[in-house]
């Protein structure tokens, strides 16, 4: 068996366990209704307008997958742990929403990316006007929910992520820093990689990640608002909503005044 395979063996081990009692955290599953209509809002500032094809990675039981599909998205889960997929699809099937969840490393999601179209590239500042029409054309947005600090390499993961993204996409990434400590230790035990985030990350630290990959991006602080978390937190809790572009330059740093800049402040 390689370390790969033992990592994600561990890891998903791990994530099994905790399904059942995964949704008591009151920002987990979104139990109150208030806490569900914060979340839909900013989703909906974030994300492009429906029905835009949308990935949730680390979906766990499919809270943030289940509000972008009655917003009216095409969205897919990924999440590495079978018991969290069978509770997200469950959640779905509970609603009437379709949607589809599937088992795979959220870090590298079983899902195609975009086709470059024949002949010259889009602009790098290209802006698409409608939502994708199919995975040729890649994902409007992916959305990422507190998965980062899992990750035994997360800048790879950013990398994969904006690779998945159409032209203008955008990447949204919901982190923070744990009050608790700036630098836990891995909680898999065992067979697991270490976690060089496993603390979780300052945005000042993801903004720079994902500086060279992307063509715009902004951070919404999220710690004020006690809604969002069932109660108030202490420690640094963002977004980082980012706009992909079609050719990747590295050594290009993004603007900070864009149309995406717009389209989250409505």
């Amino acid at each position: 068996m390689t370390a790969l395979r033992t990592h994600a063996s561990v890891v998903a081990s791990y994530w099994d366990a905790a399904a059942p009692t995964f949704d008591r955290e009151p920002d987990h599953g979104l139990w109150e209704e208030s806490t569900r209509a914060a979340w839909a809002r900013l989703l909906a500032r974030w994300v492009p307008e429906p029905p835009a094809r949308v990935l949730d990675l680390g979906c766990g039981t499919g809270s943030l997958t289940v509000l972008l599909a009655a917003a009216g998205h095409r969205v897919t889960g990924v999440d590495l742990s079978p018991a969290m997929v069978g509770a997200a699809r469950a959640k779905l099937a509970d609603a009437g929403l379709s949607g589809e969840v599937l088992v795979g490393d959220a870090a590298d999601p079983p899902v195609p990316g975009p086709t470059a179209p024949a002949g010259e590239p889009a602009r790098a500042d290209a802006i698409p006007t409608a939502p994708s029409a199919g995975p040729g054309d890649g994902w409007d947005a992916v959305v990422v929910r507190h998965l980062l600090w899992t990750l035994p390499d997360p800048l790879t993961a950013l990398r994969r992520w904006v690779s998945l993204l159409r032209p203008g996409g955008r990447l949204v990434l919901i982190e923070g820093r744990w009050a608790e400590s700036a630098a836990l230790p891995s909680p898999y035990g065992e067979g697991a990689e270490p976690l060089p985030w496993a603390g979780g990350v300052p945005a000042e630290a993801l903004e720079e990640a994902i500086r060279p990959l992307v063509a715009a991006w902004m951070t919404v602080p999220l710690s004020g608002d006690p809604v969002l978390w069932g109660g108030p937190v202490d420690d640094e809790r963002y977004a980082v909503v980012a706009r992909a572009r079609w050719a990747r330059r590295p050594e290009q740093g993004p603007p900070r005044l864009t149309e995406i800049l717009r389209a989250a402040r409505r």
